[in-house]
């Protein structure tokens, strides 16, 4: 059995990029966490996609712009972000630290980022909410009863929450192999607390009929359910997992107010278009009508000038959260996002970006 290394309460020298948060984080964690934490759907050919694809993408420097006095801001559905890099919505983070959501949120707020709370979270969104004064916004993985969705959603209205994030791409679980081979199960004082008491499908394995499509896809959500939710809410509507532009042109239809071009890091589907590659088609979709966010192989400030460069307003980073988290708690979190602001400052300054503004295709070779 491997010992379990303690939680870091400061930055090593070593870790001075994103990446290098992973082979710290593995030795501070059980070996059921890691494999959630750090595993793909199938071959995890989209997962080393999403990050192979930005890097055929090349930069042109732009060095004599006057860029003096430049920034990150940026304002989306009515509410100003110090900058475009928001906390993707990760379940379970309680998996590898004690305080899960709560340091994340502690980390958000120091950082001024803006933190998706998942509905499958191990801390309530109260308890989230009352440790950031940074916009927070709520995703919902759909209920099967229509009620229970309700009931998430007024509460997180209720609780100051900015916007509803509602996953699309994932309404059975992707088969990720490492965690079947692992024998993966959550521990016990592990759960996702917000579902607390809500209907859950079972299935009946003695039926002759599909489980997938008699059983799960029978209960999941279609368009009808998000027109219904988009017209009960008072907050904006986020549709993330979108990958095909008919669905982008879908969202607008229905008042839609912005989405997020997600494969779900490479965790549901395995071999779906890299977010970076797609992401051109679906901001032609839309037509400048809403907003389009990225989610899916950021690990640089580099890879985020190129998503802006692209048409997306902001970035979103999943899978290094738990790793900063899992070695130093909110301290790393908050570390991941000086690090990724600094680069994206440097990226700008070199490509002569002097606001998100003047991030155009211009900088991309």
């Amino acid at each position: 059995m491997n010992t379990i290394e303690p939680k870091l309460d400061y930055i090593p020298n070593e870790i001075v990029s994103i990446d290098d948060y992973e082979s710290f984080a593995k030795s501070r964690v059980d070996a059921n966490a890691w494999v959630y934490i750090s595993s793909a759907s199938a071959d995890e050919i989209t997962y080393r996609a999403n990050k192979q694809a930005f890097d055929k993408i090349h930069l042109l420097s732009r060095t004599l712009e006057d860029v003096k006095g430049g920034n990150t801001k940026l304002n989306l559905f009515g509410q100003e972000y110090a900058h475009p890099i928001f906390l993707a919505p990760v379940a379970y983070q309680k998996l590898v630290h004690g305080d899960g959501e709560i340091a994340s949120a502690q980390a958000a707020n120091a950082m001024e980022s803006c933190m998706m709370v998942s509905g499958f979270s191990s801390t309530s969104l109260e308890e989230v909410s009352s440790h950031s004064n940074s916009p927070l916004w709520f995703q919902l993985y759909m209920q099967i009863d229509m009620n229970d969705n309700l009931f998430l959603i007024k509460k997180a209205e209720n609780l100051g929450y900015k916007a509803i994030v509602i996953t699309i791409d994932a309404p059975i679980a992707g088969i990720r192999n490492k965690e079947q081979k692992a024998g993966f199960c959550l521990p016990s004082h592990i759960e996702a607390v917000n579902l607390r008491g809500m209907k859950q499908l079972t299935l009946d394995l003695n039926s002759t009929q599909s489980s997938i499509f008699d059983g799960v896809m029978a209960h999941s959500p279609t368009w009808e359910d998000i027109k219904f939710i988009k017209e009960n809410t008072k907050l904006p509507v986020i549709l993330k997992g979108i990958t095909h532009p008919s669905y982008a042109k879908k969202a607008l239809e229905l008042g839609i107010d912005g989405i997020i071009v997600s494969n779900h890091g490479g965790r549901t589907l395995d071999t779906l278009v890299p977010t970076i590659d797609i992401l051109p088609k679906i901001v032609e979709a839309v037509d400048g009508k809403i907003p389009v966010l990225l989610d899916g192989g950021i690990r640089r400030g580099t890879d985020i000038i190129k998503a802006l460069a692209f048409g997306a307003s902001a970035v979103l980073i999943g899978r290094p959260i738990m790793f900063a988290l899992a070695t130093s708690g909110a301290l790393g979190v908050a570390h991941i996002l000086k690090i990724l602001r600094d680069e994206l400052e440097i990226s700008m300054a070199l490509t002569g970006c002097k606001t998100l503004k003047n991030i155009t295709k211009e900088i991309l070779f």
